[in-house]
C-alpha cells in the first residue's frame, strides 16, 4: 500500500473514532498536484470539530507523520490539515454545506467504502 493511502485509512479511522459524520475521501492526483487525496468530514459543533483534529494528528503523529500546516483550528468551522500526501478537512455541518468542496473537486475520483481495502495489493 502507498504512503498516501496508508495515511487515509489512518486519518478515516481517527475521524470515525471521534463520530465524524459523511467522511468522504477524493483522489485528486489526476486533477491537481497538491496532494493526492482529500478527506471531507464534519462535525455537529466546534469542539467535536476540533476533537476530530486533534485525534487525526495524534494518530498520524504516532505512525511517523507530521502536520505541516493547520489553518483554522481556532473557529472550528473549517479546519486543514495539510499532510502533503493528503489534506484533511474537517467541518462543521453549515461550513461543509457552503463550501461544498465535494462540488468543487468533483473532476477528482470518489473513492467508496470498500476501495482503501481492494487498493491494498
Amino acid at each position: 500500500m502507498s504512503q498516501s493511502l496508508e495515511m487515509v485509512k489512518l486519518a478515516k479511522k481517527a475521524l470515525a473514532n471521534k463520530k465524524a459524520q459523511d467522511i468522504k475521501i477524493i483522489d485528486i492526483r489526476e486533477v491537481s498536484v497538491i496532494a493526492d487525496y482529500f478527506i471531507i468530514a464534519d462535525g455537529s459543533n466546534p469542539n467535536q470539530v476540533q476533537a476530530m483534529v486533534d485525534h487525526v494528528e495524534e494518530v498520524l503523529g504516532k505512525a511517523g507523520y507530521e502536520c505541516r500546516q493547520i489553518e483554522g483550528y481556532g473557529a472550528g468551522g473549517w479546519v486543514l490539515m495539510d499532510y502533503g500526501d493528503i489534506i484533511v478537512h474537517a467541518f462543521s455541518r453549515e461550513d461543509r454545506l457552503f463550501y461544498d468542496l465535494e462540488r468543487i473537486w468533483r473532476d477528482g475520483k470518489l473513492l467508496e467504502e470498500g476501495e482503501l481495502e481492494d487498493n491494498e495489493s
